[in-house]
């Protein structure tokens, strides 16, 4: 029996389990053409939010398509370490038990962190399955079990022997409270108010007349020359090293070659000459503090100036500094500004906004730090990358970010890949007393490298010491494509087998986000030729950003994003899916409106309430209906046409249009057009007459051939309406039967139809203008020379339209006219209406929209309702005036013509 309302909680789980336990989802390398997505590995620390729900909504109905059409569908789940998020977890967690990170020691921490993550690691693939999501969660991985975990160490050895890794000190992204160096992704710029710094430097050698270019009103008496120099970093200023002006600056001429003396520590610094200073930013002279800015880093190396890093690695200032040694940078910055004020060297520190970079993990600002780290070289490696992403071979959907990718590929940098950090994969790196490298796999491994190199044979392993730091997550990610078809080794819980690495690489599709292009996607690729010699995957589908109706980006901090779980349990798994799909054209941002979701959980109720209006009918024994009726014709081509529509959507990875493709053709054309066509009339007594056996065989042939077309953006509901449909065997499903595929298309049948609706659409406007009741029979003249054209529709036109007869005409008729292309419709209405009652009800109908019009208009020519009122309310205002102003010219013309 179906139920009279669909209530997803009634089915989701039921149909999941039921998955689960087929094995649907599962992949074994076979005959078939293998389609392969591996999930954008999210952080075992992570939790459902709703990047993660379109993300993966996206990716799901590429995988239940890809399985309907008889591919042998794998989509790898499977979580990330998360260096930084899981670290700052077990840190947070051990701190709230009393116990300090650096007291208990490396090894006891990574047990705790082990322990963290079975306890509440990979939430986000339990919750996935809320969702819905068709992952062959057999084949789960992480990418710190021991087979990935050897996969990342024997590429750094492989690259460290090839000659691409490399230590050495360059300027980093520094975390003073993670106390590692960042990856560029993992910063967040945001714009910060602060105080810019105008600051005088005494000239060393002045001739005691103020310098060009000191626009200060008020210079200090009796002093020798100056330069000003503006920054919002007061607190670095013990860090210059130089002051640079350009060569061609007439103002700084004479101070060529001359020094000044920072102020406060008195430190004499050069003032140096170069083009990269621009002459009409702020005062023209720049100070140049290379430990501290990667800009001035590079104009440091220019001119072989030195280096002074005056921060320590959490923030505070070091004794290089000599002043507020010990104090954090931003009381020292307060600090500064105060003493240079004192000593007449600040001119004036004013409001300004600028963009400063924060750490995504820990929301620190982010310190520019000269560090010693291990570095990848880049500029080999990506060569291959650029080439097949520009010539196709790797495809980005939508195309407008090739561009961005070739800019990044083409401006590449040396990837910083260590981090100051415990929880991630240790740097293969020994260390011999003498501070010797040794780059291994094992300690064993380099303790006979050593040996054989140096030969050292009394030397042992306690000579040897490892490197402290950990890799990048990236660098272990980069290998995902690759690494999550590696054998597990594990004959209890394999993940995979000898010979699925070559079955299932390259895979198919990506779906991941545009601020990652480059710092994943494009190192995938790099690895994916580096060491497969061919692209890890053909298409990359770039989703937008799922932001509020005000744009914003949502996330915890605003409060302004819905739990998914929740949404979940309010519209259902297929409700919040189309929801999520319905406006997210890859690549733009999508403004999210809970109006979507309900949209989303609205089509589910229309689709029930379809089934069950089909499903009540009772089918004539009569067998004299043999062929299609027209309506059924129709439907078929349009089904047809439909399809070569959403082939084409699917092809050019428009989702969010090929979801629409299917919505308009079940809600507009099956449930609205279509069913009304075939739906059986009543007889006596209020019973409805049976259909035919020939139509009803078709729209249940129909509608299983709609359910499959719906199923990969509605797993839930299409499976249980399938189930229905017809009696199916154990163990048979929709996500593994035959996706339909496009027949004939009659193209004179479609041009019949859309005349066909245009005839009813205009009659239905002629009774809703005229206020006659749906339910009288109307007549209808049609004047042309080809009455053969219209007489197949007349049925549908007398069904649909209300019509008492249809009569040809060659001349015009009596009745309200309408024109549909060349021909020419009549529809007599003549004594359907009382004259008198009709004109009084206009006229009163009229004087209450004058009277309403006039309040409105009333209303917007206060001026204080105006000035205070939100704009919204003030259009809402100005529509209901346009509203009134065409109501009241309908119902004056209708007027007219009585």
């Amino acid at each position: 029996m179906i139920s009279k309302t669909y209530n997803p909680k009634d089915i989701e789980e039921k149909w999941y389990q039921y998955w689960l336990e087929n094995r649907f989802f599962h992949s074994t390398p076979d005959e078939r053409e293998p389609y392969t997505i591996v999930i954008p590995p999210p952080n075992v620390t992570g939790v459902l939010h709703m990047g993660h729900m379109l993300n993966n909504t996206i990716q799901d109905v590429l995988i239940r398509k890809a399985r309907m059409q008889g591919k042998n569908a794998c989509w790898v789940p499977g979580t990330d370490h998360a260096s930084i998020a899981t670290e700052a977890k077990v840190v947070a967690m051990l701190k709230d038990q009393g116990i300090n990170k650096k007291d208990i020691g490396r090894e006891k921490f990574i047990e705790h962190a082990w322990e963290w993550t079975h306890k509440y690691g990979g939430i986000i693939l339990k919750q996935l399955r809320k969702l819905g999501a068709s992952c062959d969660w057999d084949r789960t991985r992480f990418t710190m079990e021991p087979v990935l975990y050897d996969a990342v160490i024997d590429t750094f050895v492989d690259l460290y022997n090839k000659g691409q890794i490399y230590r050495g000190i360059r300027m980093v992204n520094w975390d003073p409270q993670g106390r590692t160096a960042v990856s560029d992704e993992e910063v967040i710029t945001k714009e910060v108010q602060q105080k810019l710094c105008y600051i005088r430097y005494e000239v060393a050698e002045g001739s005691g007349q103020r310098a060009m270019g000191d626009e200060s009103p008020d210079p200090m008496p009796s002093a020798p020359s100056y330069v000003t120099i503006a920054t919002v970093r007061p607190e670095t200023i013990m860090a210059d090293v130089a002051i640079a002006v350009n060569p061609s600056d007439e103002r700084y001429t004479h101070l060529h070659g001359k020094k000044v003396l920072i102020p406060l520590i008195n430190r004499e610094i050069p003032i140096i000459t170069d083009d990269y200073v621009t002459m009409d930013f702020g005062t023209g002279c720049l100070k140049v503090t290379p430990a501290h800015d990667p800009n001035d880093y590079a104009l440091g190396v220019k001119h072989n100036l030195p280096v002074i890093d005056i921060l320590n690695d959490d923030g505070t200032l070091n004794e290089k500094a000599r002043i507020f040694v010990g104090v954090d940078r931003f009381a020292a910055r307060k600090a500064i500004i105060k003493q240079l004020e004192e000593t007449g060297h600040l001119v004036v520190a004013e409001d300004y906004k600028s963009n400063v970079g924060f750490s995504e993990r820990t929301n620190a600002v982010i310190e520019p730090k000269l560090s010693l780290q291990w570095f990848l070289k880049m500029g080999d490696l990506s060569k291959p990358a650029l080439e097949n992403v520009m010539n196709d071979t790797i495809q980005l959907h939508p195309a407008k970010f090739k561009n961005m990718y070739r800019s990044w590929m083409e401006n590449v940098h040396d990837w910083c890949i260590s981090r100051q950090l415990w929880w991630g994969h240790r740097i293969p790196a020994f260390y011999m007393k003498d501070g010797t490298i040794i780059v291994a796999k094992t300690k064993k491994d380099a303790l006979r490298i050593a040996r054989d190199k140096f030969q050292l044979f009394a030397l042992s392993e306690t000579d040897l010491t490892q490197d402290e730091d950990v890799l990048d997550t990236w660098f272990s990610s980069w290998l995902w494509p690759m690494s999550v078809f590696l054998p597990s080794n594990d004959a209890n819980d394999p993940k995979a087998a000898p010979g699925d690495l070559d079955y299932y690489y390259p895979t198919n599709d990506l779906v991941t986000a545009p601020e990652i292009l480059f710092f994943w996607v494009a190192r995938m690729i790099i690895a994916g030729y580096e060491y497969k010699g061919r692209e890890p995957f053909q298409n990359v589908y770039l989703t937008g950003i799922v932001r509020d109706k005000q744009g914003r980006k949502m996330s915890k901090s605003l409060g302004n994003s819905p739990d998914p779980l929740d949404l979940i349990e309010l519209f259902g798994a297929d409700g919040v899916r189309t929801g999520m799909l319905f406006s997210s054209p890859a690549g733009n941002d999508l403004l999210y409106d809970e109006k979507l979701v309900e949209q989303g959980r609205n089509f589910c109720n229309k689709i029930w309430n379809a089934f069950r209006l089909v499903k009540g009918w009772k089918v004539s024994s009569d067998s004299a209906v043999t062929e299609k009726p027209l309506a059924v014709l129709w439907f078929e081509s349009k089904l047809n046409q439909t399809l070569i529509e959403l082939e084409d959507h699917f092809s050019k990875y428009r989702m969010s249009d090929a979801l629409q493709t299917v919505y308009k053709l079940i809600w507009d054309d099956f449930c609205s057009q279509y069913l009304e066509m075939i739906k059986p009339g009543y007889e006596q007594q209020d019973q409805v007459r049976p259909i035919d056996q020939v139509t009803y065989d078709a729209t249940i042939d129909f509608f299983e051939r709609l359910m499959k077309l719906a199923h990969p953006f509605m797993p839930f509901i299409t499976e249980e309406i399938w189930q229905e449909i017809s009696e199916r065997k154990p163990g048979e499903s929709i996500c593994v039967a035959d996706y339909p595929t496009a027949g004939v298309v009659d193209k004179t049948v479609l041009a019949d139809f859309d005349l066909l609706f245009d005839i009813i659409s205009s009659i239905r406007n002629i009774r809703n203008t005229k206020l006659i009741s749906p339910k009288t029979a109307l007549p209808l003249a049609i004047k042309t020379d080809d009455p053969a054209r219209f007489q197949p529709l007349e049925s549908l036109i007398q069904k649909l339209a209300i019509v008492s007869e249809v009569n040809y005409v060659s001349e015009k008729a009596e009745g309200v006219s309408f024109l549909i292309r060349s021909t020419e419709f009549f529809v007599n209405i003549a004594g359907e209406i009382d004259v008198e009652q009709e004109r009084a009800n206009i006229e009163k109908e009229l004087t209450y929209t004058k009277g309403f019009l006039e309040s409105v208009l009333k209303k917007l020519s206060n001026e204080k309702f105006v000035a205070n009122a939100k704009p919204e309310i003030i259009e809402r205002e100005r529509q209901k005036l346009a509203d009134a102003e065409t109501k009241i010219k309908t119902l004056e013309e209708n007027l007219a013509a009585l």
